[in-house]
């Protein structure tokens, strides 16, 4: 009998088996026209019923497709295969189906199966009482339940954390979509909401438009509240999210987030607007907010880079009555940048905007144009290394003092090592500065505190200095662990003067003596103020090594020949000698890190500046500790004397149950700033949390709240969940 076509291949391959000895029934056997595989511990053949019969460990290839069963029964006539006890099915995608009873046709692409389970992707499970298969893609489910979670084995704990049962469920794998007809979702075995349809995606899918999960809660300002969130992926590179908040005291809020990605580059917007009927100081009055965060970045060429950062408020307290941003002072900016080899060019322009209640609008200036440009040569000059930098920019503001700027500085550094090690190294720098000032503020002072004149003009300023640095670091070390103390010397040599009356202090405000300047030959930032005189820096370095971690101290000083009237007082630089500062950094990844920084009053011994900080994690938990210190008015920052602490725990009591705790002291004022705790289940499919919130300040029309909030995720994905995912440190979150 001549066997032609693919349905009969099987058949032939059984004949095959049966004409061979008893020993080639366990044996694979070839593929002929490379389409079917069987294997069997038994096969028989019947030519007047024209069936094969296999049995005993029955594994059928054909195609990609394999059944695996305990009796497999295939019909010449109806072209049909029948496999009954512990089946299996996979497809050529991955999928595994599993029942008591499967009939397949259509090169066992169409079937129906009784008593039916399936894997769906790496985690997802439906089961059902009976199904149907089409096309070897499509299979309707009667009388299904669906679920993502991991499904215990022991007697008593089958029960999903949470599952969807539907009369009708259709899963389409070209489409990667559930559909059910007919649903009822549980939770803990527990039924807690019904719905006629819907649909999601199965596990394979990265990203799917629909509904997120909301967020819910009260709070003593807001009322209570619920967030929405409608995520809506438009290609595999664009997506965007919208999250109305509904609130019954606070009005209502619409929030989205735009985001997109391509080779060069990519971007992201942020907009928010809300309408409050109870805003204002009374609560009487209605207003509407907005707000635009975002940034992005366009490769232009590959030397040519363009950008922008976007961070606007159309109200003072619109952010943190929202708990949209805890940002108080806004920059934007447009830039276009250029990098070639180790040298820069760019042209920048920024807008800033003050939420404080001390800031003024009318004060507040804005950069247009700042170009700055930095020429590094790839090579060295004259064996050392040669910097020359250009920087100008255009100062504006409604009301005070306007300013234009141009500067341009040679840097010089040559480098040396002795042959016992010593490292050192000398640097010659060379600066010119040209201001263009004009004022209208009969009240604006300049960088050495004058009143600025009433007119414009021009002054001009050239600011040399030469450093010599002296560095000689000893090194011992065995057995993986090692121990570097290195003394550090610099002698700077700079004129006194530099600080002509006039210049308007824009870029040095915000100076404050620390390790990190401590040993640089200026340390004052920005342009308009320049350290003058000559001076000397000293302290000493000593790092241990060890396998897992380090240990590192820091310590420095500073001495002039005589006090410089340009720092104020309590500043630490305005006698002869500065204060001494320094940087104790414990490093033992990834369970401990503890960085302590100190400034030493060094007339008296009194700490001037105490910080600490502190971040542990064991497994599951972990402890975030900050705390600091200024005991006097630090005037070159504008600060009050402060003493803050700042601490946040997570602890992982269970595999899968958190507790969080988080607070913020003002030590100074002996008052709570703000307290949150919550507590939080995470698993392979389920997520949720409950937080308390308290805030004890108030901000102008923003009183102190009370909030709790409720959470919840159904996980499609058992990719773990942080921390701050469980537990986030203000009501609504980023979507």
């Amino acid at each position: 009998m001549a066997l032609r076509t693919r349905a009969l291949l099987l058949a032939a391959t059984a004949a095959a088996l049966i004409a061979a000895p008893s020993h080639a029934a366990n044996k694979l056997v070839p593929k002929g026209d490379g389409n079917v595989l069987l294997r069997a511990d038994e096969v028989v053949y019947d030519i007047n019923a024209s069936e094969v019969t296999a049995q005993g460990n029955v594994e059928v290839d054909y195609n990609g497709q394999i059944l695996i069963a305990r009796k497999v029964i295939y019909d010449q006539k109806t072209d049909t295969v029948k496999a009954v006890g512990d089946v299996s099915v996979l497809t050529p995608d991955g999928n595994v189906a599993f029942a008591n009873e499967v009939t397949l046709k259509d090169q066992m692409r169409d079937g129906i199966l009784e008593g039916f389970s399936a894997y769906i992707g790496e985690n997802g499970r439906l089961a059902a009482a009976h199904a149907t298969r089409t096309g070897g893609v499509k299979t309707v489910a009667s009388r299904a339940a669906y679920t993502p979670c991991k499904i215990c084995n022991q007697p008593g704990q089958r029960t999903p954390l949470w599952q969807v049962k539907a009369y009708r469920v259709v899963y389409d794998q070209n489409e990667h979509r559930i559909r059910f007809q007919d649903a009822i979702l549980e939770a803990f075995g527990i039924p807690i909401l019904y719905t006629p349809y819907f649909s999601l995606a199965d596990p394979s899918v990265k990203r799917e438009t629909g509904l997120l999960a909301p967020s819910l809660g009260s709070s003593s300002s807001l009322g209570q509240f619920i967030q929405l969130p409608l995520y809506v992926s438009l290609t595999d590179s664009r997506d965007f999210t919208i999250a109305p908040t509904i609130t019954t005291e606070g009005g209502e809020l619409l929030r989205g987030e735009y985001r997109e990605r391509w080779q060069n580059g990519g971007m992201w917007l942020q907009p928010s607007i809300a309408y409050n009927p109870k805003g204002g100081l009374a609560g009487t009055r209605d207003q509407t907010y907005s707000s635009l965060f975002g940034s992005g970045r366009v490769g232009i060429t590959d030397t040519w880079t363009a950008g922008y950062d976007v961070q606007l408020s159309s109200n003072d307290t619109f952010l943190k009555r929202y708990d949209i941003s805890t940002e108080d002072r806004l920059v934007s900016d447009l830039f276009v940048e250029g990098i070639q080899d180790r040298s820069r060019f760019a042209i920048s322009g920024f807008y800033f905007q003050g939420l404080r209640s001390s800031d003024k609008p009318s004060t507040i200036p804005f950069v247009l144009p700042m170009i700055e440009y930095t020429y590094i040569p790839q090579r060295k000059l004259f064996g050392g290394q040669f910097r020359f930098d250009l920087n100008t920019l255009s100062l504006e503001r409604s009301f005070g003092a306007d300013s234009q700027r141009v500067s341009a500085e040679i840097h010089y550094r040559l480098p040396f090592v002795t042959a016992n090690g010593q490292l050192i190294s000398f640097i010659a720098d060379m600066r010119g500065d040209a201001y263009r000032v004009s004022n209208d503020d009969p009240a604006a002072l300049d960088t050495l505190g004058k009143l600025l004149p009433m007119k414009t003009r021009y002054i001009t300023r050239g600011l040399p200095y030469a450093t010599l640095e002296w560095r000689w670091p000893f090194i011992s070390g065995a057995n993986g662990n090692a121990l570097v103390v290195e003394p550090i010397m610099q002698l700077i040599a700079a004129p006194y003067g530099g600080n002509p009356s006039g210049i308007p202090n824009e870029d040095s405000a915000d100076f404050e003596l620390d390790e990190t300047d401590i040993f640089r030959s200026d340390r004052l930032p920005g342009y308009d103020i320049w350290e003058p005189g000559p001076r000397a820096n000293f302290g000493l370095r000593t790092e241990a090594y060890f396998s897992k971690g380090s240990v590192e101290l820091l310590l420095g000083e500073s001495i002039r020949l005589k006090p410089i009237k340009l720092f104020p007082v309590n500043s630490g630089l305005d006698g002869k000698r500065s204060d001494v500062v320094g940087r104790l950094t414990i490093k033992f990844p990834p369970h401990l890190s503890l960085t302590h920084r100190v400034d030493i009053d060094q007339s008296n011994g009194s700490i001037r500046r105490n910080e600490v900080y502190l971040d542990s994690t064991f497994g599951r938990s972990s402890l975030t500790v900050s705390y600091v210190r200024l005991n006097q008015k630090t005037l070159t920052l504008g600060l009050n004397p402060r003493e803050e602490v700042n601490g946040e725990a997570v602890a992982g009591i269970t595999d899968h149950w958190s507790l969080f705790a988080g607070a913020r002291r003002d030590l100074e004022k002996d008052q709570m700033l703000d307290t949150e705790y919550g507590i939080g289940y995470d698993d392979e499919c389920l997520r949720f949390s409950v937080s308390y919130l308290r805030k004890f300040t108030r901000d102008r029309d923003v009183p102190p709240s009370t909030s709790i909030l409720f959470r919840i995720k159904l996980k499609t994905d058992d990719k773990p969940d942080t921390p701050s995912d469980l537990f986030p440190r203000h009501i609504f979150t980023t979507p």
